[in-house]
């Protein structure tokens, strides 16, 4: 692996939280923006969720309760943006 290249952000410990799909395929979605350079926000999520705008808000609320992702900056609805913490880091449901 070169300098410029860096691993996924993806862990496999999510699998084992007894999270539900809908929250499980939030993280999934997540770590996908943050490897590709994007920035996770509600904004970009909602471009690529299948589900309701509620089903997301919620899954999201959950991944923040457990500590899987952060609220880092919010100044409207479609302008919040998270940040994937730490698998060592996270609260068990």
């Amino acid at each position: 692996m070169t300098s410029s290249q860096k691993s996924p952000l993806m862990s496999q410990k999510i699998f084992n939280m007894g999270l539900t799909v809908e929250q499980v395929s939030i993280y999934l979605l997540c770590c996908g923006l943050a490897d590709s350079d994007q920035d996770i926000s509600t904004e970009n999520l909602l471009k690529i969720w299948n589900g309701t705008e509620q089903m997301l808000t919620d899954g999201l609320n959950t991944l923040i309760k457990n500590n899987i992702l952060l609220q880092i900056i919010s100044d409207s609805k479609a302008k919040t943006v998270y940040r994937v913490m730490d698998a060592d880091r996270w609260v068990q449901p």
